[in-house]
């Protein structure tokens, strides 16, 4: 609109400008030319509409340019200056359809995320087995055959009962029991590819998240023309960092590299918990999005 005034006011001084050109060369004309121009009353008479001639003055004439002047001045004036204010009709994105895209992706997210943190920590689990089940059969006692139940049956049918024997590889079957019990579990966990499961959920998530963490600004910009500095805000943005660091990890990681994976679990631990945070704080944002838009 400030162009629109500028433009207004430049055609107005032009306008002045030629009226005075104008009167310039209408009030000062040489003789050859005042002859040559001159009217008769009778020819003057034929035609003329808005009175411009008299009969006591044929060649002079004079237009007056503050009228003009003054009607462009008020168009500029009284020019409707909301029309600025509104901005640009973003259509359905700044609409109920487009603003609560970002609480329902966030929703999703976050229960993403709590789904790639479950995985982490079951192939963890599973990745940690092997170590825990080598521990355990370092206490068994030394026996012959596939196993320990084997064993106590070959000794209790051998020709000379050894009952020392017995009873000690009796006693291991707790911990025999153990060990296959975590061998089992470690072979349920295997079947679930959770090591490329959990690498899938998380890139989706750090895609998902980011986008839709830069979405929601760009939303609130587009239906209120200025963005609201404050703890969701500011919880989004540190969440988006965690993210970034945690997927930084994890080329060391996949060197084998133990602190990166504890730093790993430490980035993603803090994200879940900001990000619970921050969806309390989106509430009653969110309440206000619902009341102050309309569908779509």
């Amino acid at each position: 609109m400030k162009v629109i005034n500028s433009c207004i006011l430049a055609t107005a001084a032009t306008t002045a400008s030629a009226f005075s050109s104008i009167n310039a060369f209408t009030g000062v004309r040489s003789s050859s030319s005042s002859l040559s121009m001159q009217k008769t009353p009778e020819e003057i008479g034929s035609f003329d509409p808005l009175n411009l001639s008299s009969e006591t003055s044929t060649t002079d004439f004079e237009l007056d340019a503050k009228p003009a002047l003054v009607s462009l001045l008020a168009m500029g004036a009284f020019a409707p200056m909301s029309a600025n204010a509104a901005g640009p009709d973003w259509g359905i994105f700044e609409g109920r359809t487009g603003s609560l895209l970002h609480p329902v992706i966030m929703g999703g997210t976050f229960m993403l995320s709590v789904s790639a943190a479950l995985k982490g920590f079951q192939y963890r689990r599973q990745r940690t087995m092997g170590g825990e089940i080598t521990a355990l059969k370092k206490t068994l006692p030394a026996f012959s055959g596939s196993s320990l139940t084997a064993a106590i049956t070959a000794a209790e049918t051998a020709e000379e009962v050894d009952n020392a024997l017995v009873s000690k590889l009796k006693a291991a079957m707790p911990i025999q029991k153990q060990i296959d019990e975590l061998q089992a579990e470690r072979k349920e966990l295997s079947s679930k590819n959770l090591r490329d499961n959990h690498f899938a959920q998380g890139s989706l998530l750090a895609f998902l998240g980011t986008a839709f963490a830069i979405e929601g600004p760009l939303n609130t910009y587009a239906r209120a023309g200025k963005l609201f500095p404050g703890p969701h805000l500011y919880a989004g943005a540190g969440l988006v960092v965690l993210w970034a660091a945690a997927a930084a990890c994890v080329p060391a990681m996949q060197k084998g590299n133990d602190t990166a994976r504890s730093l790993h679990i430490a980035f993603n631990v803090s994200g879940m918990g900001l990000f619970a945070w921050q969806i309390t704080t989106g509430i009653p944002i969110l309440q206000k999005v619902v009341q102050f838009t309309k569908w779509p």
